[in-house]
């Protein structure tokens, strides 16, 4: 058994300008792409297995991370099946100078843990210890849903 809380990755990405579109500003596939990393990251962290994307259940763009400010990205197993690994990813626009953190983008990814053979493996069970976990479990599910 993983505690979700074991799961937690954070991780920030510099938006240089080649990762930029032409209004200066993040283009949304180098967005996804950190995401998807950070995401897999986490799903491995949990299972203890290599994990490749399956599914990416809504992608929502909120606001632009502009050249020079970091991606904030947060990603977190919030559920899993027999091989399937669910993961909350949120990522915020930070300014490094100040600190300032805007939440830009929110999505929910399904991985799929393979073994040696690139086959789908069995992921342990996910188990929820302390109040904090819990509280990311219920955001992820109700987000999930249609609830943010």
């Amino acid at each position: 058994m993983t505690d979700l809380m074991e799961t937690l990755v954070e991780n920030r990405e510099m938006v240089q300008p080649n990762h930029a579109n032409m209004l200066e500003v993040a283009h949304g596939g180098n967005v996804m792409k950190w995401m998807d990393e950070v995401g897999a990251m986490s799903a491995m962290r949990f299972s203890g297995e290599t994990c490749v994307t399956a599914r990416v259940n809504r992608m929502n763009f909120e606001r632009p991370i502009p050249v020079g400010d970091t991606a904030y990205i947060t990603a977190y197993v919030y559920d899993a099946g027999t091989s399937s690994v669910k993961v909350r990813l949120v990522t915020e626009r930070e300014d490094l100078r100040t600190r300032e953190r805007e939440k830009t983008t929110e999505s929910y990814f399904v991985y799929v843990a393979i073994d040696d053979d690139n086959t789908p493996t069995p992921v342990p069970e996910l188990t929820v210890d302390c109040e904090e976990a819990a509280q990311l479990r219920k955001t992820a599910i109700e987000g999930e849903n249609g609830g943010n």
